[in-house]
């Protein structure tokens, strides 16, 4: 598959062949939702947390004698049936929620993607990225002049690089990622992807071998 490339002006100065086994795989949307909650629970933190009886504080002492009082049996004021006693099958922080996926399934599900993504025309190919001064405002007037505008936009790149990170973290929609890290509820958080020459390779070179 062929796909054009853009400089940062917004004009096409060639066009780039896309690896097949990454960029032309069939689509499964039950693998890609599956692959999709997993990475959503993984990322679940827990904050809820209830104490039971054992761990509420106090209750040492039997509140009356066994018998002959005529009230009912109780061994602690601390029990769950009691004010300020401890709560049963409430929301604990041991919860655990993560779904392991394995690395295939997840690298199929990633492929199937990026195949949408490039089928779609929602896949940017930019030669290269340079800021000047580091600005927000360069970074944004570039992604006016390409195809994604202002729409949600993942920009992938080959390395970290703290002067476009900077520059984008301020423009609504816009995210930046390295390459080598990409997932598929990353990618389908955002409309397009924008990727360079160098990016394509990076994603090869660590998703086949």
């Amino acid at each position: 598959m062929k796909t054009d490339i853009y400089n940062q002006k917004g004009e096409v100065t060639g066009s780039v062949t896309l690896p097949k086994e990454i960029f032309d795989v069939k689509f499964n949307a039950d693998l890609v939702h599956q692959v999709s909650v997993s990475l959503s629970a993984n990322k679940r933190q827990v904050s809820a947390h209830t104490k039971t009886r054992g761990e509420v504080r106090g209750g040492g002492k039997k509140p009356w004698k066994q018998k002959g009082t005529g009230r009912a049996r109780h061994g602690s004021n601390r029990s769950p049936i009691w004010k300020g006693g401890g709560i049963t099958h409430g929301p604990r922080t041991d919860r655990i929620f993560a779904k392991e996926i394995p690395l295939k399934m997840r690298r199929k599900a990633l492929f199937m993607v990026l195949s949408e993504k490039a089928r779609n025309k929602c896949l940017i190919i930019l030669e290269n990225i340079e800021l000047e001064k580091g600005k927000t405002k360069e970074m944004a007037s570039s992604l006016l002049k390409l195809p994604c505008k202002n729409q949600g936009t993942l920009v992938a790149l080959p390395n970290y690089d703290k002067k476009i990170f900077m520059a984008t973290r301020n423009i609504k929609k816009t995210y930046v990622e390295d390459a080598r890290n990409l997932n598929v509820l990353q990618l389908l958080t955002s409309k397009y992807l924008l990727l360079t020459k160098e990016g394509i390779k990076t994603i090869e070179n660590t998703f086949t071998k």
